[in-house]
């Protein structure tokens, strides 16, 4: 299996502005699902990004989202999580559940909406981290 690490920034209502500006200077391809994609009815955030990507052929990639109005949230504090994607369940669980020694379990680990396992953990050091392996 394998593995890979991609920073996953944090906004309120920026993350599309942000991605078009990081597309514009390293290239690639931008791809977005926003909270109405999900099925949000929420007239302010339906339209924000729920999990947006750049990814470019030299090898440059960001993910960011829009944290919810129900998720505190103050600009330049956490403002970054680190992804981790695989493609085996079982391999990023065991990673998952290591992280989650001495941490805080903000989601656990298992399948979810968009991906067939999804989990997010702030670790003993406080940095977050989400683990999924993709649909």
């Amino acid at each position: 299996m394998s593995v890979s690490t991609t920073p996953h920034l944090n906004f309120r209502g920026e993350a599309r502005e942000a991605l078009e500006f990081y597309r514009s200077v390293f290239g690639g391809d931008l791809v977005a699902m926003t909270y109405g994609d999900m099925g949000s009815q929420d007239p302010v955030e339906k339209d924000q990004v729920v999990w947006g990507q750049v990814a470019a052929p030299n090898g440059f990639r960001v993910m960011a989202y829009d944290a919810p109005a129900a998720v505190p949230f103050g600009r330049g504090e956490d403002p970054f999580f680190v992804s981790v994607r695989g493609d085996d369940v079982e391999e990023l669980a065991g990673l998952w559940a290591r992280l989650a020694e001495g941490g805080a379990v903000a989601q656990p680990f298992g399948p979810s909406a968009w991906a067939k396992a999804y989990g997010m953990v702030r670790d003993r050091f406080g940095i977050t981290w989400v683990l999924d392996v993709a649909a």
